[in-house]
């Protein structure tokens, strides 16, 4: 599969074609619906001729009665009936348009639907006026060993390549469409690990599902691993994607793959919840870092007043410019419950989740929601420069209400960021820098294949092991919560005299009061006597307002100190450098 990106640099080069008369932004509306169009193409091309003579046969018949007879005979779940592929479309100069509009009114409703997302009858149009739509059909029709794959996930590949190029040039975030693959199977891994002998059983049907699913990227590498591990087992796939593109391309994927692709739908899967009464046994999750939900605000802020815990959102609302929470709220809403065997999470974060807001805050009683329902399981902190579009640190969270037994009331924490390796990049167990650089992307987790380490593998083990060490520490749920005490001092006069109310009570100065943060597991007295009262011996708490909030604070668990450099040893590399440069200094000079 290590063509895959010379693959798609082919079939992007094909946008030259387009130079002089579409702007580079715009060359993916081109270039990626025919990329689908071409794929559905070649995947049909063996049964093409007997779809045909069927065809003939049965024209007469009702739609609902045709296409399921031609899906029969064309082996997939979808067929096209025009005498037309893109090898006799490219045979016909003079009435391109027009048989192309006749080849994709060809395909069967569920395909046809898909090529409608890329609003490609603008395309069609704007191509033809420009004589330029026969050029591009030839160059896909003679590129068929381009669309020939190897193996089932090389064409997502190709397909998020793609994405990636159209990203950069039109300054787009690459990263809201696709995830690493190896990343991917990281998560997928974690998320099966318990349930290995379950999912060898001959014939088990499990459901998984990924509400911004992009290209389908995560369903595509979970379903490739459960029939690495049980080829007769199934994974229902279903998913929600709001960019067209994308869901049209993860609509033919699963198509492609004999999935159902009515079970992607499209739309914002906050306020247009395509599955609603759904429930899961998997989900899977790389929503957008830090991007705002102004655009669902009405509809997320009505659900929460209204329905409160009935509802999805009833924990709490994090910050306007921040949904990721949201997300796992979501996702939280359709695990399985009361009897049904419960569901595991997997979903990916940057460190924003992990600390923002303070007690009583949208972010911090969610936390405190999901952390004292015991669904919290583990949370791995990733290496930097991992994704596309970011080189920020991410995490990974596992959340799930059907814990081990010996996980229960637990929290697990692995760091596998990598950057406190002693020996540097070399030999680093979390992962391996690329030798060229995706936009932000300079380092990647390898799985063992082509001579390199398997980080994968590294990890899930840590992971399954549940063993504290030096990349791995195990909390009790309450280690993350705080009390949120409020300090208060007196006023006084100008002679120093304390004021006090009606109720003969000191009155609270505001200029003096302050905030302590006692860790839940201490109590609040006794604190406050050892902590306060000797620095401040006329404060109180004041009770009213102390609240219980919740945070990981991933750095401070997992910080190694490390003691400064001394004097000598500055003054030694002082000394050097001066000498390394005392003949530049000369040359100036002279």
């Amino acid at each position: 599969m290590n063509n895959f990106r010379e693959k798609a640099n082919f079939i992007w080069s094909i946008a030259d074609l387009l130079r002089g008369h579409y702007k580079q932004a715009d060359y993916g509306k081109v270039i990626l619906p025919f990329t689908v169009l071409r794929r559905l193409d070649m995947v049909l091309e063996p049964t093409k001729k007997a779809v045909l003579e069927v065809y003939e046969k049965h024209k007469d018949k009702k739609p609902e009665i045709l296409e399921p007879i031609l899906n029969g005979v064309s082996r997939v779940k979808f067929h096209n009936r025009s005498k037309f592929d893109f090898n006799e479309l490219a045979k016909d100069h003079n009435n391109i348009a027009a048989n192309l509009r006749n080849y994709i009114n060809g395909f069967s409703i569920s395909a046809r639907e898909i090529i409608e997302y890329f609003s490609f009858e603008d395309q069609i149009r704007k191509l033809d006026e420009y004589d330029l739509l026969y050029l591009v059909i030839k160059h896909f029709a003679e590129a068929k060993n381009k669309f020939e794959v190897s193996e089932p996930m090389e064409m997502g590949y190709i397909f998020e390549e793609l994405i990636r190029k159209f990203a950069e040039i039109s300054n787009e975030t690459a990263g809201e469409h696709f995830t690493p693959r190896a990343v991917i199977r990281l998560m997928v891994n974690i998320l099966f690990a318990n349930d290995r002998d379950i999912l060898r059983k001959e014939g088990i049907v499990k459901t998984l599902y990924d509400p911004a699913c992009g290209t389908g990227g995560m369903l595509s590498v979970a379903d490739e691993y459960l029939h690495e591990l049980n080829p007769s087992a199934r994974l229902e796939l279903f998913g929600q994607e709001l960019n067209p593109e994308s869901y049209a391309i993860c609509k033919s994927d699963m198509l492609i793959k004999g999935q159902n692709p009515a079970n992607i739908k499209f739309g914002n899967s906050f306020s247009q919840d395509g599955l609603e009464d759904e429930k899961f046994d998997y989900m899977l999750s790389n929503p957008p870092f830090g991007v705002d939900w102004k655009k669902a605000q009405k509809f997320i802020k009505d659900e929460f007043d209204n329905k409160g815990y009935a509802g999805r959102f009833g924990a709490g609302l994090p910050s306007i410019s921040d949904g990721s929470l949201l997300f796992l709220q979501h996702m939280i809403s359709k695990m399985k419950r009361n009897g049904e065997k419960g569901s595991r999470i997997g979903i990916v974060f940057n460190g924003s989740p992990l600390f923002s807001g303070g007690a009583g805050s949208g972010p911090s009683e969610i936390r405190k929601w999901i952390i004292e329902n015991d669904w919290l399981e583990a949370i791995i902190a990733m290496p930097d420069q991992l994704f596309y579009n970011t080189g920020i640190a991410t995490y990974i969270w596992i959340v799930t209400n059907r814990k081990e037994q010996r996980r229960k009331g637990k929290v697990q924490l692995i760091n596998a960021s990598g950057s406190d390796w002693e020996s540097g990049d070399k030999n680093n167990p979390f992962y391996v820098k690329m030798m060229r650089s995706l936009g932000n992307k300079r380092k990647e987790i390898g799985d063992g294949k082509n001579n390199k380490a398997d980080q994968i593998k590294t990890i899930t083990e840590i992971y399954e092991s549940f063993a504290e060490g030096a990349y791995c520490k195990i909390f009790d749920n309450e280690d993350f919560g705080y009390t949120r005490l409020t300090i208060e001092r007196p006023r006084r006069n100008e002679k120093g005299e304390i004021e006090k109310d009606k109720n003969n009570k000191p009155v609270p100065d505001s200029d003096l009061r302050d905030y302590e943060n006692v860790p839940l597991v201490e109590d609040v007295e006794t604190y406050f006597k050892r902590e306060v009262l000797p620095h401040l011996p006329d404060a109180w708490i004041d009770h009213s307002k102390t609240k219980t909030g919740y945070e990981i604070n991933f750095t401070k668990y997992f910080y190694k100190y490390k003691p400064l450099r001394s004097l000598e040893e500055i003054r030694k590399d002082i000394l050097a450098l001066e000498e390394e440069t005392k003949d530049m200094i000369k040359e100036i000079i002279e």
